[in-house]
């Protein structure tokens, strides 16, 4: 059985197996990980974190400016 995870960036919803990074996630959906940070559950997690069996995992584009 292959545990998939709901992703959400911006307007869309993917789907990815559990068993990666979130850098890999990222890296995947052709983003930079510099500038997207994850979180699950409304907590931040870092990019070596795996994504896990279940659950949602929300991405947010980081905005910076001078």
């Amino acid at each position: 059985m292959r545990l998939m995870v709901k992703v959400f960036f911006r307007e869309s919803e993917f789907e990815s197996p559990g068993n990666i990074t979130i850098r890999e996630l990222i890296k995947g959906l052709g983003l930079n990980p510099q500038s997207v940070l994850a979180v699950k559950e409304g907590n931040l997690v870092s990019n070596e974190t795996r994504l896990g069996s279940e659950g949602e995992i929300k991405l947010i584009s980081v905005i910076s400016g001078g």
